[in-house]
């Protein structure tokens, strides 16, 4: 037998074995997927109103309604920065009647020291958004590309500036951690805080900080009307409506790639029934046009990931956040 066929025939029989895997998962996930809520449900957001994390939660707690014929009353619950929700989701009753929109903060609050709270405390159903930072300068800037950017603050560290969020704030950590990534002090472009990307992205244009961070979807209308230019998207994806701008992960010798997110998730302990019934609901809901639509409306994409795939991600960023943190020297 060849080389190519017994690869051949290898690689067919492990995608056969993967599909009875799968399918043999799938029927034990529906047979124990049988819970049913019974009156209404707390949807809770750690963040205000208007922003992105509320609309996602907003226009799910929509369609889960039509889906689970029950109300899903959205509370957002503030402060903190982001503290206050998160408790309040982690420490509900596990009974099904509390879910809510985790946020990536969930991994970066305990090593700011703002919270002995981690991921660990509550229970992950699915991932419904990721957003990664786009680098973006004004459009005169003499900076071309992001190796340009960074030529620079090898050559000059500390000189130039940038923003897109509070220290230590998420986009914050994306930056340091690219610089890092890249052997860079993490302060080689020094952070301006800021109390968001809509006022960093203005500070930008006037001209008083040199470079931010904000996500790429954020900056995408004052790029596409010429007032700014994005050097690099931190993704190994490209953005289907800016599929130009370069992606970290093929750009950076690093590859360094970095994505803020949102979760639907449960108090601690929520039973694994409970978990299943929300996860296959919210995915029905991710697949329908109803869904489609409204990502597209706001300039974002579809994305989905199971609740094992999601518990993974929370580890995971846990840890590359932890590091970034740590090397910027706010943790505590």
């Amino acid at each position: 037998m060849t080389r190519t066929n017994s690869t051949t025939i290898m690689t067919i029989s492990l995608a056969l074995w993967a599909s009875l895997a799968a399918t043999s998962a799938s029927a034990d996930n529906t047979e124990t997927c049988h819970w049913q809520p019974e009156r209404a449900v707390t949807f809770i957001v750690p963040w205000g109103t208007g922003g992105g994390t509320d609309a996602n939660a907003r226009r799910l707690a929509s369609l889960l309604e039509e889906q689970m014929g029950v109300p899903f009353n959205v509370i957002n619950r503030t402060g903190g920065n982001g503290v206050v929700g998160h408790t309040s989701l982690a420490r509900g009753r596990p009974d099904g009647y509390t879910i809510g929109a985790a946020t990536v903060e969930i991994d970066t609050m305990h090593w700011l020291g703002l919270t002995p709270l981690t991921y660990q405390d509550i229970t992950p159903i699915a991932l419904i958004n990721r957003s990664s930072p786009g680098v973006v300068v004004q459009n005169n800037s003499p900076y071309e590309t992001l190796e340009d950017l960074l030529d620079e603050a090898r050559q000059t560290p500390g000189e130039l500036t940038a923003s897109g969020t509070a220290q230590g704030g998420i986009w914050h950590l994306a930056l340091a951690g690219m610089l890092k990534a890249e052997g860079l002090a993490p302060d080689a472009i020094r952070w301006i805080p800021s109390q968001g990307a809509g006022p960093a992205l203005k500070e930008l244009m006037a001209g008083g900080i040199d470079v931010a961070t904000p996500s790429l979807a954020e900056a995408r209308n004052l790029i596409e009307q010429g007032e700014l230019k994005a050097l690099g998207y931190m993704s190994d994806t490209p953005m289907a409506q800016m599929p130009e701008v370069p992606l970290t992960a093929d750009t950076l010798e690093s590859g360094w790639t970095l994505s803020a997110f949102v979760t639907v998730s449960g108090p601690d302990g929520l039973p694994d029934e409970i978990a299943c019934t929300y996860e296959q609901a919210i995915e029905t809901a991710i697949n329908s046009e109803a869904w489609a639509e409204f990502k597209r409306s706001s300039g974002t994409q579809v994305v989905f990931e199971n609740r094992h795939e999601t518990a993974q991600l929370l580890a995971e960023a846990d840890r590359q956040l932890g590091e970034v943190v740590e090397a910027i020297g706010l943790a505590k």
